[in-house]
């Protein structure tokens, strides 16, 4: 079975496909038309590659966390996403997306962000190739993500407040749908994660995958091996763990671990842990699993981490929750600060709250010593400051 990539239409099994308003398909077919033609070029490539090394500052460093290790007797490597530049592992795929655009004449991009990772990301890329951005940002989000919005606004984006719903990441996505419908000949969306019509899912999916594909040379040089037993990456959307599992999937040895936002908990009607939650269902654009009533209305989701405050999860994520090729973990807000306190302290690295959620498997699964886990630290925690703050 080929987890990996969907087929022709978009699909990773019974998930994935372009569920799309009439007004959209122009810009939809364009892509689904040109991306992997355009991004698999020799002259693509060589741009991309380059300012992936001299620019973004890849690669980033596989860290033996030793104290962390020796704490929980296994071997825990960090794949150090939060020490490119911005900060997360969202500038993969805002640079590739922003240079595609600008390969099919686009002069306006338009992008939503929830943690402000993406957006500052979306924005860096964009005042360095010369294009106007424009920012979805729930009201919410804007409060508790301040310094990224600051961030945004000196880099020259316009940041745009979604009001309507939860004032989050799902209402932001809406927002920047509907610009997209009505500016569709001048502005490319660059979606921020595994999510949205085909083909983006796999577009951004493929921007990522540097992350799997550093992690296996890395422990080649490291151990003399190219698998790890164990990956762990957070999940929202899905994007930072889409490329931390990408070419692992086919590996059947190396087992795949996603940890979700629970929120208050499960069961506490405050949660974002979608494969706990949802049911079969299309949002944005992609059928997936979606935290939905029974007549199919989105339930708000909750979670501690503007990242992870998502009622779906990616098409790819929902086929390998399906096929069981990934076991799914609920991490609750007070596990996730927990985590981000303790790595703090043992490793003096102050994680994103979403990295925290992955972190917080350490206490959820027993490894055995000799164990290889790498676990995506996929952001820094500047931006979570104020909740950590009011949480010390």
């Amino acid at each position: 079975m080929n987890y990996r990539n969907p087929d022709e239409h978009g699909y990773y099994g019974e998930f994935g496909g372009a569920f799309i308003p009439e007004m959209l398909y122009p810009n939809v077919e364009e892509l689904q038309k040109n991306y992997l033609e355009i991004i698999e070029s020799e002259e693509f490539q060589k741009e991309y590659q380059d300012l992936l090394t001299n620019y973004v500052g890849r690669a980033t460093p596989l860290y033996f966390a030793k104290n962390l290790s020796q704490k929980y007797n296994t071997q825990v490597y960090l794949k150090r996403e939060d020490l490119n530049h911005t900060g997360a592992h969202k500038i993969n795929n805002a640079l590739g997306q922003v240079l595609l655009a600008k390969r099919l004449g686009k002069t306006r991009i338009i992008a939503e962000t929830g943690a402000g990772q993406h957006g500052v990301a979306t924005a860096t890329a964009c005042a360095l190739l010369g294009l106007e951005c424009i920012v979805y940002m729930g009201e919410i989000d804007i409060q508790r993500q301040a310094p990224n919005v600051a961030r945004m606004k000196m880099l020259g984006a316009e940041v745009i407040p979604a009001t309507s719903g939860s004032k989050t990441l799902k209402d932001a996505v809406n927002e920047a749908l509907r610009d997209w419908i009505n500016n569709p000949v001048t502005t490319h969306y660059v979606i921020g994660s595994v999510v949205g019509p085909h083909p983006f899912p796999d577009l951004v999916a493929r921007f990522q995958s540097i992350i799997s594909k550093e992690i296996r040379e890395q422990l080649k040089e490291k151990i003399g091996r190219e698998n790890p037993d164990y990956v762990i990456a957070c999940v929202g959307g899905g994007s930072n763990a889409a490329g931390t599992f990408y070419h692992f999937v086919e590996e059947k040895e190396v087992k795949i671990i996603a940890a979700e936002a629970g929120g208050l908990g499960v069961d506490s009607g405050k949660s974002a842990a979608t494969t706990f939650l949802g049911t079969l269902g299309v949002l944005h654009g992609s059928k997936s699993l979606v935290m939905q009533t029974e007549d199919g209305q989105v339930i708000e989701p909750h979670s501690i981490s503007a990242g992870l405050d998502y009622p779906g999860i990616g098409p790819f994520h929902a086929h390998l929750f399906k096929e069981k090729r990934a076991e799914f973990f609920s991490i609750n807000d007070e596990e996730a600060l927990q985590s981000a306190f303790e790595l703090t302290k043992l490793e003096g690295i102050i994680p994103a709250l979403e990295s925290s959620h992955a972190l917080a498997v350490l206490d959820k699964k027993k490894f055995r010593e000799n164990d290889i886990v790498v676990i995506c630290l996929s952001g820094r925690g500047d931006k979570d400051m104020e909740t950590y703050l009011k949480n010390l």
